[in-house]
């Protein structure tokens, strides 16, 4: 979880290939009307994500016996809880922690995604920072970050 540009589909990836289970990143999960808002500059609101949380929640059960990499912003609480039940303690969150400057600098040099740049204060605004998830720092190599994880674990 983290905010958008912070490496969530490059670490979801690595992390799923290492623990062999499959990786569904929640940005192929947004309906039309999100994408198209996000799109237009515009911040998603509650309404907006509430359906599309419920969509990762039903993913996240479907893999619950085998294990699944799911990768989303989550950033509200209130956000975890839904992406969470029904899971029992069958879960984890790692937050993908970084500056809004290290952030905002690969976001700029981004192509080909929908969430424009101007948008990353807009998800910082809201972001809060989850105390029961494991934080790595993403100033370092994905090859490390992952490890990092893997260690905590």
């Amino acid at each position: 979880m983290g905010v958008s540009g912070s490496g969530k589909s490059t670490i979801g990836k690595l992390l799923a290939n290492k623990l062999q289970f499959p990786f569904f990143d929640g940005d192929d999960f947004h309906p039309e009307a999100n994408v198209n808002k996000m799109k237009a500059g515009h911040p998603l609101n509650d309404d907006d994500r509430q359906g599309w949380l419920e969509k990762l929640n039903e993913v996240a059960i479907e893999n619950l016996a085998t294990g699944a990499v799911i990768v989303c912003s989550s950033l509200k609480k209130k956000y975890r809880t839904i992406l969470s039940k029904n899971l029992e303690d069958k879960h984890k969150f790692v937050y993908l922690e970084g500056s809004f400057d290290l952030i905002d600098k690969r976001l700029s040099a981004r192509k080909n995604h929908y969430m424009p740049a101007g948008l990353l204060q807009s998800q910082f605004d809201i972001l809060e920072v989850p105390l029961e998830a494991i934080t790595v720092s993403i100033d370092q190599e994905p090859n490390d970050i992952v490890n990092d994880i893997m260690r905590k674990l």
